[in-house]
């Protein structure tokens, strides 16, 4: 099932509700705007294939943009929302959008985003005009609102938050189906229980991959689901007890936060309508997934892929306490760990992290190079995101961390996460990130930059502190040389971190 029957089976049903105010925008308004803007693009020319942009903060309009191309047979970029006009650019002109929305709320950055994207005739702004944007519901209004003849299942093309250089866009080959096929994130979402009676919490920025994705795929579903604009760790237990909430989707830093909550504020809103909370996109600590699991009970279930639609791993409760620290095993793809040479190594030996597919399943838009970059040398079928792990003699999968992060200090190899893991579990540790710096008789030393937990101060006291602390729980050459302190971290609001800003910063400039 797709929007459009929703509509007609449940018109009154929230499609999303405001996690704050409660305001909502129904199955039946989703598939009228929709289908308007869909109509409206297919009149401008756009033909399947063809690429809509979406520059949006998270808004109760948000999801109907994403369905007129997902019901026209074109594909949608959503842009994050956080970006520079030069950076949200690059992204517009780069993927070949004949169109884009956008919103009044966003108009400091749309203004210097016009003159930059001269190829993109189509401008709409929701609530807005002027500066070279057309009114998104005058636009709208000026359509007919008749059904969409001959609908095509579109698809997302996302970029990657060029954590490590400039963002790349993921495409995949459209399907030539009815938008009532499904999406791609149909059987992922069958598998954790969603359905008509699913009230999903989406705590994270629409425009990232894991929240868009759940959040149509929830919709395709019947289920309804309830957007907060930003993540507060009180106001996302609110919205469990106020909406009633059946399945979520959380990142690792907001684990941390609710973890960090007091006793008192961890004990004031019914849970019990919970039934699923579902986490990605970073590795989770050990411990930190196990005070969740001690205060939600099993209802924690871990993902491990990427935009890209390579391969995947997923594990429940259960078998986390079994193999604490594990992403599960392969779900989609089949798992190969291999040496820089491509050679496959055996269980228990960290290498890069290979699926193989029948197919490619993904390209890089533009980008041939880093195409042929991901794939293996030797097995043109097996890719990779560019992380490293290693597996179990069951199969299961532990992450170790990002090749581009590893430190090799005196020749040995050493991974940041296991460093931020433990020191992130300092009650004055608001955040860390861990990387290597130059040293001149090591190559690099392990040098970790903490945010400090509200109301503490940094001093060198407190680096001694966390350092003593990393040594209880560390091996010696792990453990940090030297602390840096920072007011905030550059992790968006996707839980990831812009660890090459940090780390740029202590690295002499390439000539």
């Amino acid at each position: 099932m797709y929007i459009g029957e929703h509509a007609r089976l449940t018109p009154d049903k929230p499609a999303v509700i405001d996690s704050a105010t409660g305001a909502m925008v129904t199955f039946r308004e989703v598939d009228e705007a929709s289908t308007r803007l869909a109509r409206l693009l297919r009149g401008a020319g756009l033909r399947r294939g063809d690429h809509v942009a979406l520059l949006m903060e998270n808004n109760l309009h948000y999801h109907e943009v994403a369905w007129a191309a997902l019901r026209s047979g074109l594909y949608i970029t959503a842009i994050n929302r956080y970006l520079v006009p030069d950076e949200a650019a690059y992204i517009v002109n780069d993927s070949g959008a004949k169109a884009i929305v956008t919103s009044a709320a966003m108009r400091d950055t749309a203004d210097g985003l016009a003159p930059l994207i001269p190829g993109c005739g189509i401008r709409l702004m929701m609530h807005g005009a002027g500066g070279g944007w057309r009114s998104y519901e005058e636009a709208l209004a000026s359509v007919d609102g008749g059904p969409l003849e001959d609908e095509r299942l579109g698809d997302t093309m996302l970029y990657s938050s060029g954590t490590t250089g400039r963002p790349k866009g993921i495409k995949r080959a459209l399907r030539d189906e009815h938008p009532s096929a499904g999406l791609r994130s149909r059987d992922t979402l069958a598998r954790y229980g969603f359905g008509p009676d699913t009230v999903y919490l989406s705590p994270a920025p629409l425009y990232h991959s894991a929240p868009l994705g759940f959040t149509l795929g929830a919709q395709a579903l019947g289920g309804s689901v309830v957007m907060m604009r930003r993540f507060d760790p009180l106001e996302a237990l609110a919205a469990i007890e106020r909406h009633k909430v059946t399945h979520s989707q959380w990142v690792p830093t907001m684990f941390v936060r609710m973890l960090k909550l007091t006793d008192a504020e961890r004990a004031r809103h019914d849970l019990s309508s919970h039934r699923a909370a579902i986490h990605a996109a970073a590795p989770c600590p050990v411990d930190v997934k196990r005070g969740m699991i001690e205060w939600w009970g099993p209802i924690l279930h871990e993902y491990y892929a990427g935009t890209e639609s390579n391969g995947s791993t997923r594990i429940d409760s259960h078998d986390w306490l079994r193999k604490p620290g594990s992403v599960g095993q392969a779900s989609l793809g089949i798992i190969h760990i291999c040496d820089d040479e491509g050679r496959e190594l055996p269980a228990g030996e960290a290498g890069l992290i290979y699926f193989e597919r029948e197919e490619m399943p993904f390209a890089y838009h533009n980008d041939d190079a880093r195409t042929d970059a991901a794939r293996h040398p030797a097995r043109p079928l097996w890719s990779t995101l560019g992380d490293v792990g290693y597996l179990d003699d069951e199969g299961y999968l532990f992450l170790t961390d990002r090749k581009a992060f590893m430190i090799i200090a005196g020749g040995v190899n050493i991974y940041p996460q296991e460093i931020e893991d433990a020191l992130v579990l300092h009650p004055k540790v608001g955040d860390v990130a861990v990387f290597g710096v130059p040293n001149e008789d090591l190559g690099e030393e392990v040098k970790a930059v903490v945010e400090p937990a509200p109301g503490i101060a940094p001093s060198p006291a407190l680096a001694e502190e966390l350092l003593e602390f990393a040594r209880g729980r560390l091996s010696r050459q792990k453990v940090p040389r030297s602390i840096d302190f920072t007011d905030a971290m550059p992790r968006l609001p996707t839980g990831k971190l812009y660890k090459r800003l940090l780390r740029d910063a202590y690295w002499p400039k390439k000539a």
